[in-house]
């Protein structure tokens, strides 16, 4: 597992830790400050995907933007949107579908139904 994410290293640093999800996800914390283009180009998911030596094909991504689920489309991965933190509004499904999402859903519970766990 690993955070791709367009912010900043020590914003990521931050919030992960306020969540308590930084040692969950260490040492595998990306940001696009380390790659050459930020989303919708795929670049941080690609760059992910070769430190934790995954095949793209075999990556799942959670995205609450359309320029992620670009992204991850474009890095040829799956791409799962998430519609249920604060910041999302009503038609947000809608735009991560056209967007390209496989799937879309939100909350945790329906996301472990969808991956069979």
């Amino acid at each position: 597992m690993a955070v791709a994410s367009g912010s900043g290293l020590g914003r990521l640093e931050h919030s992960l830790k306020l969540t308590g999800l930084w040692d969950l996800f260490a040492p595998h914390i990306y940001s696009t400050e380390q790659v050459a283009r930020g989303k919708p180009a795929p670049d941080i998911y690609l760059f992910a995907a070769g430190k934790l030596g995954v095949s793209p094909s075999r990556c799942l991504v959670i995205e609450d933007s359309q320029h992620g689920t670009h992204a991850g489309k474009a890095a040829g991965m799956t791409v799962y949107g998430f519609t249920g933190a604060g910041h999302c509004s009503p038609d947000l499904g809608v735009s991560l579908q056209e967007a390209g999402a496989d799937a879309v859903f939100s909350d945790m519970p329906s996301l472990q139904a969808a991956l069979g766990l």
